[in-house]
């Protein structure tokens, strides 16, 4: 299982898809000494090629619906006003990062026949670029940092150790993405509203649980692939968290961070840890 397929997991799994949606209530700590604030946006990937082994079926970001949202939140952010925007992009890959949105910028994105539908439906180019251009930012920040992920070891563990609970947990869970994600796409659930769903905070407290706490009961007590794929999680968020913080200055008192659901919920918890920083949600800016 690759690692987009588990941010897509831990993200959708255990909850209803009854196609109604209502906004997530706020679940932060109250900081009144708070000097800058961070919009942050956990989503699921745009552009979805069916790789993962939870086959989820792919949401249209290219309809005439989805690009009306798009305007909508780019517009709703750029009343926002963020001075910087960071995505889930490596951090050791910013020169092509920049050339990219140097294309968007010269409006010459999507007329470029030689970029992949990646390029063209993924949400950093979808949301990132539109919601950085329009807000007048020279430069979209990559943050994303590269760590080991030993899901299959630890898998390897749980059916070594005979843990056939936990396994039936893990296994319930990817089958019931399928089920939530899909159920909500053929309920026509809209782009705002899927992104709302993502960012509640029973989805980030799951995400959570299932990162941080669920892969430290795998396999035997000689068995250590569980902590390592929990300490490797946290040391990949950690790093993102701290690369979104080296490159904010003094005077971007706002800020904006697009990544994976799994990695907001990550980056809230480090940052209700912190008394300098306070989160936006975006169903706080989103105008109807």
């Amino acid at each position: 299982m690759t690692n987009k397929t588990l941010v897509l997991l831990v993200s959708t799994i255990l909850f209803s898809c009854d196609g109604k949606q209502s906004k997530p209530q706020s679940n932060h700590v109250d900081s009144t000494k708070a000097n800058k604030e961070v919009l942050l946006i956990g989503t699921f990937h745009y552009n979805n090629p069916g790789a993962d082994v939870a086959k989820t079926k792919s949401f249209d970001i290219m309809s005439e619906e989805s690009q009306n949202e798009l305007e909508q939140i780019s517009k709703s952010i750029q009343e926002y006003n963020p001075t910087k925007i960071f995505v889930e992009w490596p951090y050791n890959e910013q020169n092509e990062l920049d050339s990219l949105y140097t294309l968007y910028q010269e409006n010459q994105y999507f007329t470029n026949d030689s970029l992949s539908d990646f390029y063209l439906q993924n949400e950093i180019f979808q949301l990132a670029f539109r919601a950085a251009h329009a807000n007048d930012i020279e430069k979209v920040y990559g943050i994303d940092y590269s760590t080991s992920f030993p899901f299959n070891e630890v898998m390897k563990d749980i059916e070594e150790a005979n843990q056939t609970e936990l396994m039936s947990k893990i296994q319930n869970g990817i089958t019931k993405i399928t089920v939530d994600f899909d159920n909500k796409i053929e309920a026509g659930v809209s782009l705002v509203e899927l992104t709302y769903y993502l960012n509640t905070p029973e989805m980030r407290k799951f995400s959570n649980y299932f990162h941080n706490n669920l892969m430290l009961l795998a396999g035997d007590t000689d068995d250590f692939n569980g902590p390592l794929l929990t300490s490797e999680w946290y040391k990949r968020n950690l790093y993102m968290w701290s690369l979104a913080q080296k490159n904010t200055m003094d005077t971007d008192e706002r800020i904006m961070i697009l990544v994976g659901a799994s990695h907001a919920a990550m980056f809230e918890l480090f940052i209700n840890e912190n008394d300098d920083w306070k989160i936006k949600e975006l169903h706080e800016i989103v105008k109807k």
